[in-house]
């Protein structure tokens, strides 16, 4: 902690050039170079160089699957691999091997530091630089104050309550005494948090008035954005006196004063604030992507769905690429008005290698378990459990597909198993299943390696274990792998295709918010409103007003189902938001397939208390029998069934309250007494 306090007190400007990852912007990685420390505020040029190196310090936001910034997808119980590497450290956490002293991301407390020390010190600086102006002055520190909040971000989600450090700049001068300080409290430091996203909102662009080069720049609405995620976390049951906080932080209090680090007393009023600061954001002009139906090749819509045109129903749109152009890179980050915030991602495109076998020029490794498969609709929006004789459900693997099916410009093949027909856009879009079609268009020039069908099997050699190639950890433990990120053209075969980016040959692109997260945050949140509440929120100019809310069913139904149009399902039926308890089970469900794979399920399970009971559950991590044959030919029969998935990263996973936050490093928490360990953890 001490290294963290003399940080704090004057970062130096070659400081961030060592850390490498976000990029928001367009400047030369070696400005700070180039001229000495005291020069920084001499000129209006300087200062803005200064601030724009700033985000070189934050981790690429696409980060969530191997050397992810926070525990990520593999700690989350929607994606699996058999990997025990620094790597996937998430695993490692999920297993309980990962203490204070082998914490794999330890450098990014001292990094978040460091960025606070930047902009503590551009908010000293920028009345200093002369040929400033007012307005520039202005949008200037908007800036700075939202990388300071999203620096503490960073910090809140994996680590939780904060070391505030304000707006100091600490003396080098002092006894040891004046750098022992105590934590805020969670709820101290998402106001704190909260408030610096206000405050940037009062200076930073709007959507709108961003210049089209810097799209990667965050607006007013991901300042705002921020805002509402951070009050839904701070309302849900976690954090706001639930049986989970009861259970994780009964007994964690601060030392000075015996206040609860973690709220253990319910405040209803919490979802009334979420729930309007999320509303803040249908103010502002953002809209779900879609793309136009093509007349050629028409998605086929289930009878029960509206054939109105967009966002009163799915009739002049098309559900599959609406939802998986946003990911894939067919889209443009540029236009996509459902992004709030988003950048082209490396580890994005990197990590779609884990998807594709090893003979296609992957590492075919990431697994997903048979209860997210079994979480997506029917396509008339009925779950697996209540499916229709229309779009009937089929747990009978032996029951298969006739003839090859068009949904649209999406190949449903001959001879799938019937379990993966009549599924929502949505399932198509995310989940590779057995005898999924695998365009891989790329590569046309081998057909060996276009046009591809993948089984999973033990004797598949394109994607079982027996193609598995020289690392035995390098396939599918369930027979399902994720493809949310992947397009029709991709291709990792050795030099025989490529990978499509947003701009063809760039990264594809990562939502950091997105309006769809938004619109369930809103719903989430006004479904617990108890009566009619008058609460006290941030506009988009950064102005407190109040705001009114309450738990109103057409509401909830305007924006739950735009959710649910724009991948051609049926809106939500008036009987199942009748009681609170039953539509947060459906708008649960609704966050797991709408948000697979982005990065949310890890922290959703933890703010609403339920991976204590369910992440470590046998029954959560099940999938076919990859080390069966698909056929009898070898006398290895039974790939056809739902087991239990045996690899030691299923095995010995375990769910424990002090798993919510990372402990704080070792070596920190010995420079400071004052600063409490999280939870469970050892100093």
């Amino acid at each position: 902690m001490k290294k963290l306090f003399k940080i704090i007190l004057g970062a130096t400007v070659g400081s961030t050039l060592l850390l490498s990852s976000c990029n928001f912007l367009d400047v030369d990685p070696y400005f700070e170079a180039t001229f000495k420390e005291d020069s920084i505020f001499h000129s209006k040029k300087n200062a803005e160089g200064y601030l724009w190196n700033t985000p070189k310090g934050f981790p690429d936001a696409g980060a969530i699957w191997g050397n992810s910034w926070n525990p990520g997808e593999s700690a989350s119980d929607e994606i699996t691999l058999k990997y025990q590497t620094n790597e996937f450290w998430g695993l490692q956490f999920s297993v309980g091997t990962i203490n204070s002293r082998n914490l794999p991301i330890q450098n990014q407390w001292y990094d978040m530091y460091v960025i606070v020390a930047r902009c503590n010190k551009m908010l000293k600086e920028v009345y200093n630089v002369p040929d400033m102006n007012e307005m520039d002055r202005r949008r200037y520190i908007g800036y700075v104050h939202f990388m300071r909040g999203y620096a503490y971000y960073h910090l809140l989600m994996n680590w939780g309550p904060l070391i505030i450090v304000g707006d100091e700049e600490l003396s080098t001068s002092e006894p040891a005494e004046y750098y022992n300080r105590e934590r805020a409290t969670y709820d101290e430091s998402v106001d704190y948090i909260c408030d610096e996203f206000r405050l940037a909102t009062q200076g930073i662009y709007s959507a709108d008035e961003q210049s089209v080069n810097y799209y990667q720049r965050p607006t007013k609405g991901a300042a705002m954005a921020l805002i509402a995620r951070l009050r839904l976390f701070q309302a849900s049951p976690l954090f706001n006196g639930g049986a989970a906080a009861r259970k994780c932080f009964g007994t964690w209090k601060r030392k000075s004063d015996g206040a609860y680090y973690v709220n253990q007393e319910y405040d209803p009023r919490r979802w009334a604030v979420a729930a309007a600061a999320a509303k803040q954001l249908t103010k502002m002009g953002y809209e779900l992507h879609t793309v136009e139906a093509d007349a050629q090749n028409p998605y086929p819509l289930a009878s029960n769905v509206p054939t109105a045109n967009f966002p009163d129903g799915a009739g002049n749109i098309d559900p599959y690429h609406s939802y998986s152009d946003m990911f894939t890179g067919e889209g443009i980050i540029q236009t996509n008005k459902e992004f709030i915030w988003a950048m082209e991602s490396s580890n994005v495109t990197n990590y779609t290698h884990h998807s594709f076998p090893v003979k296609f020029g992957g590492w075919g490794s990431m697994s997903v378990p048979q209860r997210v498969i079994d979480c997506y609709l029917m396509a008339d929006g009925r779950t697996i459990h209540n499916s229709s004789a229309e779009y009937p459900y089929e747990p009978d693997f032996s029951r298969l597909t006739g003839e090859s099916k068009k949904l649209g410009t999406y190949l449903l093949r001959e001879n799938v198993p019937m379990m993966y027909a009549n599924r929502s856009a949505r399932f198509y879009a995310s989940i590779g299943f057995p005898g999924r079609y695998w365009p891989m268009s790329s590569a046309s020039t081998d057909a060996s390696y276009v046009n591809q069908q993948f089984w999973y099997s033990h004797d598949d050699t394109n994607a079982g274990i027996a193609g598995a190639g020289n690392n035995v950890n390098d396939y599918s433990v369930s027979g399902y792998v994720p493809v949310k990120y992947i397009h029709p053209d991709d291709s990792w075969a050795n030099g025989k295709g490529s990978v499509k980016g947003a701009f063809v040959t760039s990264p594809k692109p990562f939502p950091i918010i997105r309006y769809g997260e938004v619109l369930l945050e809103y719903v989430e949140a006004l479904n617990r409103v108890e009566g009619t509440v008058t609460v006290e929120v941030s506009d988009n100019t950064g102005t407190l007003i109040e705001e009114t809310v309450s738990r109103d069913p057409a509401e909830m139904a305007k924006y739950f189902n735009m959710i649910r149009y724009r991948v051609g399902l049926p809106g939500v039926d008036a009987n199942d938001m009748a009681e609170a308890d039953n539509f947060e089970k459906i708008i649960r469900n609704e966050r797991q397939v709408e948000l697979f794979n982005e990065g949310y399920r890890y922290f959703d399970t933890r703010r609403w208390g339920t991976y204590l009971d369910e992440d470590a559950n046998s029954s959560n991590w099940r999938g076919l029998d990859v080390t069966k044959d698909r056929t009898n030919a070898n006398g290895n029969e039974g790939f056809w069934n739902i087991v239990t998935i045996n690899t030691q990263n299923v095995r010995d996973r375990i769910a424990l309250p002090k798993m919510v936050f990372l402990p704080i490093r070792h070596d920190e928490l010995l420079k400071v007494p004052n600063a409490d360990q999280n939870f469970g953890w050892d100093r």
